[in-house]
């Protein structure tokens, strides 16, 4: 295990706080007229998701927390549990549903996905940056209003709600970024 001073703290970093475990978000080196420097960070608990702000003494040392990401692939709930396999070892994990609650917007059976882990307990779940995901529900466009750019609700195979441009119709498969939430394009 490593350590790490406040003082050289840079977003992504991840490290032990009061036995959890910590990613910076983000931060700021303080340089006071009067007084001592300090770290102000905005931090994540990487298990929980809370966020928490923080300010740090630069000599304050910390031990850094080593994740391995590791590409899964999703396939199946039972209801209660998410199955996922490794890619790799054909090792199965289940987890629960708060573990994976954001991915599933992106994630069907066969999906490709990184799970992050810390000292082997899994705690993220990440979709690939794009996927292409079927439209399930969608109104159609109203004749004459297909070349405006306005956009229409649509719901995605997953269940997950996104805007559409209004040419796109029930049935398309569109590519999403899983970063914003947002449509990309049709494809397919």
């Amino acid at each position: 295990m490593g350590f790490i001073l406040a003082g050289d703290f840079r977003k992504g970093i991840t490290f032990e706080l009061e036995g959890s475990v910590m990613v910076i978000v983000d931060f700021q080196h303080v340089k006071p007229g009067k007084g001592a420097a300090f770290v102000r960070t905005k931090l994540k608990n990487v298990m929980t998701g809370n966020v928490l702000e923080k300010t740090f003494n630069p000599t304050d040392k910390f031990e850094t927390a080593t994740i391995e990401r590791t590409p899964m692939e999703y396939l199946y709930t039972d209801g209660e549990f998410y199955y996922f396999m490794n890619s790799e070892t054909y090792d199965q994990i289940p987890l629960n549903y708060d573990q994976v609650s954001d991915a599933l917007n992106f994630i069907i059976e066969g999906s490709k996905v990184t799970v992050s882990f810390y000292k082997g307990q899994a705690f993220l779940v990440e979709p690939e940056t794009f996927v292409e995901l079927l439209i399930t529900v969608c109104e159609p466009a109203v004749r004459g209003n297909t070349a405006t750019p306005g956009t229409k609700p649509a719901t995605l195979e997953t269940g997950f709600k996104i805007q559409v441009p209004m040419f796109v119709n029930e049935g398309e498969k569109i590519r999403v970024d899983t970063r914003t939430g947002t449509y990309m394009e049709r494809v397919g």
